[in-house]
């Protein structure tokens, strides 16, 4: 069921996070607890959802995993649970994980079973063809997104969105990459990308296209005039924390150039530079959103559009 990559389901929680921040706008919200309940039945809800997945897949990729360093250590391609088992195991997961979706919103429910489409179209044939693979899984993180917006009935902007899929598909080709470093360390592997990622060269363009893509898209976020009415000049605050999103991703990228890990919560468990760059972003988030003196100073030192015209 793979609980360790739970983490990605967070991106559920990015529109619940916003929410809160900009109840200084919105008092009554304070003592509404409803949106946070639906928010983590949405999130246990991708994680039920996501397991199922992972358990098909398991079952389905075993003998190629077998051939791979890493992958060879999962449960059924290493004989420790059959196949069968594994999708008895993936069955029970996705169901109750629809149950709850239902509890959480129609609107859940809807983009769950969106989800799941798009990840029988990937086991289907979409992870067979070089970068329409790495497509359909960001894809998969706007829904989470956009889940959690459905949850507590809120939008989100579209430049939000467009960072998260472009971050997605960094990570997605960062864990490409790492699969095929990992592959080629080891010798005797018969591994092979299954979407054909063979060209390094041709990884390396897609990293850093998608890179500059979901830096670009962030700051365009952050500087939008969305931003600016829900954080006022805390918004310039989140755009001056660039270059800790910078270092962050540069990490994963490095990690992934040595075949060491692919997962962000690895990453985060092992490489101390992650961890402080993770630690001082969201401090720093948190201090502009929520802090009014530090708004303040940002509003007083740095031009705003109140100013302009």
């Amino acid at each position: 069921m793979r609980p360790q990559d739970w983490t990605k389901n967070l991106f559920v929680l990015i529109p619940i996070i916003f929410w809160m921040a900009s109840m200084g706008e919105r008092p009554e919200a304070a003592s509404n607890v409803q949106p946070i309940f639906l928010t983590f039945l949405t999130f246990s809800a991708f994680c039920l959802v996501a397991s199922a997945v992972y358990c098909f897949n398991d079952a389905f990729d075993a003998e190629k995993d077998r051939t791979h360093p890493v992958k060879r250590r999962r449960p059924v391609a290493s004989g420790a649970i059959s196949p069968s088992g594994a999708m008895v195991i993936g069955t029970i997961s996705g169901l109750v994980g629809l149950v709850i979706a239902g509890f959480a919103g129609f609107g859940v429910l809807v983009v769950l079973l969106i989800y799941l489409g798009l990840q029988v179209a990937y086991n289907g044939g979409a992870k067979y063809v070089v970068l329409v693979d790495v497509v359909v899984i960001a894809l998969g993180f706007v829904l989470r997104a956009a889940a959690g917006a459905f949850a507590i009935d809120d939008r989100l902007s579209i430049w939000l969105l467009l960072c998260v899929f472009f971050l997605c598909l960094f990570l997605g080709f960062t864990k490409r990459l790492c699969d095929h470093n990992a592959a080629a360390r080891e010798k005797d592997s018969e591994w092979s990308s299954p979407a054909g990622y063979d060209d390094v060269l041709e990884l390396n363009w897609l990293l850093g296209v998608s890179a500059v893509l979901s830096i670009m898209m962030y700051l365009t976020y952050a500087l939008s005039n969305h931003t600016y009415m829900l954080f006022g000049s805390g918004a310039f605050g989140i755009a001056l924390l660039t270059p800790l999103v910078l270092i962050v991703m540069h990490r994963f990228y490095r990690r992934a150039s040595s075949g060491l890990s692919d997962s962000p919560m690895q990453a985060l468990l092992e490489d101390r530079v992650v961890q402080i760059g993770v630690l001082l972003y969201c401090l720093g988030v948190l201090t502009c959103l929520y802090s009014e003196t530090v708004r303040g100073l940002l509003g007083d030192l740095l031009m705003n559009k109140d100013f302009i015209g």
